[in-house]
């Protein structure tokens, strides 16, 4: 969210609790995030899982993790749940949608968030917010992929690079858990992140 609009927001929302969602965020802690949903369309996926974990300097927070399961959404079908696994019967004490998103605002507040494809599961989360609270996410978006990619880049500029989360925690000999649900890719994510930032990135050898 640019300045601009940030200051609008945190003027329209002053007398709400809303407000510090739009004050410019502090740099000492981050949130990872994941979402598991019904569709790979952010313009018409709906929600069926969220998590996240607090990032502080180089720990991760994992005694403080969210974890939302939603009700099942109607486009919950055969399809996605081969994707992640989550059927309709798991869904049965899941919260409504606007709650969800309250208590993901509440956890993130104004953070910049991390994840692998951020920007997906944000655009998405935005859809919800904008319908249910009236405006998008303005956190800020930090993605894992790019971190690796412009790191490799430095030193191989010309080189090819998977970017899949198993073939990056695998280069940086990160404990992943190889389980692919919301809390685990976004421990995976908060991972990937601490690495890149505070640690030492191995270039390949290609034979």
């Amino acid at each position: 969210m640019n300045p601009l609009s940030r200051y609008w927001y945190r003027y329209k929302y002053r007398q709400t609790s809303y407000a510090p969602l739009f004050n410019k965020p502090s740099d000492d802690e981050l949130v990872a995030l994941d979402c598991e949903t019904t569709s790979l369309d952010p313009d018409k996926a709906e929600l069926v899982s969220i998590a996240a974990i607090k990032i502080r300097g180089n720990t991760l927070v994992t005694s403080e993790p969210l974890l939302l399961s939603l009700r099942a959404p109607t486009s919950l079908n055969a399809q996605s749940i081969k994707v992640h696994g989550i059927r309709h019967q798991d869904l049965v004490n899941g919260i409504e949608e606007k709650d969800a998103m309250l208590r993901l605002i509440d956890y993130i507040g104004n953070r910049p968030i991390v994840g692998y494809y951020i920007h997906y599961d944000k655009t998405v989360l935005s859809r919800y917010t904008k319908r249910l609270l009236g405006f998008k996410l303005p956190n800020a978006e930090i993605e894992v992929s790019n971190m690796y990619r412009k790191r490799l880049e430095q030193a191989l500029p010309n080189a090819y690079y998977d970017l899949s989360m198993e073939a990056i925690g695998h280069h940086l000999d990160l404990p992943l858990s190889g389980r692919h649900d919301a809390l685990q890719d976004a421990i995976s994510a908060a991972l990937i992140y601490v690495r890149l930032k505070y640690g030492d990135v191995p270039i390949p050898i290609y034979y």
